[in-house]
């Protein structure tokens, strides 16, 4: 009987024992989210597919930074923790290391990741650690009330920018490949069939997994993506990706590799999204197979027992420099 998850990503990580559902994932806290948040919709999408996985609950967890998305693990019956201001995936690295036989995801938005979080998100990436890193991408900040984010286009007025943000945004994707994360992502809020469909790939590869979700913050930036789901326009603007199959934009038409070990066509694609909306990627990016961090810090400790045997923590603390004083 197999007791452990096979998949590459999921490898080691407890199978349930019960057949498990939707509801066995909802929580019993009040979802406080504002009336027609996009993050329900990617709140529904976790909980609807996460039964699929067939892993114990106990073994799988959700950490977040400080944002509305961050409010995310009190949603689900898994364990999860709400933590500190950008810091979520410094301490997803730590479940990740010290724990294999953990589901390790990481929920945040893009002013708590790509502002104050920003050091922890790109080493976390660098580092390929085993875990899976939602990014949601509403272009404003929300849980403090409309000020700019690091994502808001040029010239946004809000109450911090009440002349307009001269500040250039980032490109959550192409900051992602520049660190060269070995899985790189976008999906819609609104597209549930095509969210899940990245998410599966996502939590079933090794190593760090990146999916920026455009999602609609309907109080302080409502409408900002709505030329991407609006039936008449979405097609012409969105780019559908799919490993080996073409792209073409204008009279230009090339293979799409997202296995290709550099990444230099993927960081090319995802400089079609150049803040017009005109042309916007959305699929898998990049997935590639490398070491994890936590992979190798593991069999290192390994190959030091065997060659050294166990540490002594008290010698390891006295140090060896020490001196009695009568």
């Amino acid at each position: 009987m197999t007791t452990e998850a096979a998949s590459t990503g999921l490898q080691g990580i407890p199978l349930s024992e019960v057949e498990t559902s939707r509801k066995d994932f909802t929580s019993d806290q009040e979802v406080r989210w504002c009336p027609g948040c996009g993050d329900y919709i990617v709140l529904n999408a976790v909980q609807g597919f996460l039964p699929s996985l067939g892993l114990k609950r106990e073994n799988i967890v959700f950490v977040s930074g400080i944002g509305c998305s961050s409010r995310f693990p009190y949603y689900l019956d898994t364990y999860g923790m709400h933590s500190i201001h950008g810091r979520a995936p410094a301490i997803a690295t730590g479940l990740a290391t010290s724990r294999p036989d953990l589901n390790v995801w990481v929920v945040t938005g893009d002013g708590d990741a790509l502002s104050i979080g920003g050091n922890h998100l790109i080493h976390a990436m660098r580092r390929n650690v085993n875990m899976t890193i939602l990014l949601f991408n509403n272009r404003i900040y929300g849980l403090t009330k409309g000020q700019y984010s690091p994502t808001s286009e040029p010239g946004k007025i809000t109450k911090s920018t009440p002349a307009g943000s001269v500040d250039h945004p980032f490109n959550p994707i192409s900051l992602a490949l520049g660190a060269e994360a070995s899985f790189v992502a976008r999906s819609l809020d609104s597209d549930r069939a095509h969210l899940t469909e990245v998410l599966r790939a996502a939590v079933t590869h090794r190593g760090t997994a990146l999916v920026e979700i455009y999602q609609n913050c309907p109080i302080f930036n409502d409408g900002a993506f709505d030329v991407l789901k609006d039936k008449d326009e979405s097609e012409a603007r969105l780019v559908r990706l799919q490993h080996g199959a073409p792209v073409t934009i204008g009279d230009r038409t090339w293979l799409h590799d997202a296995h290709a070990d550099n990444p230099s066509q993927a960081f090319e694609i995802s400089r079609l999204d150049d803040g017009t909306m005109a042309h916007v990627p959305v699929g898998i990016f990049r997935q590639v197979q490398r070491p994890t961090y936590d992979d190798l810090v593991r069999a290192q400790i390994e190959r030091s027992q065997r060659t050294d045997g166990d540490g002594d923590l008290a010698e390891l603390l006295a140090g060896r420099d020490t001196w009695s004083i009568d």
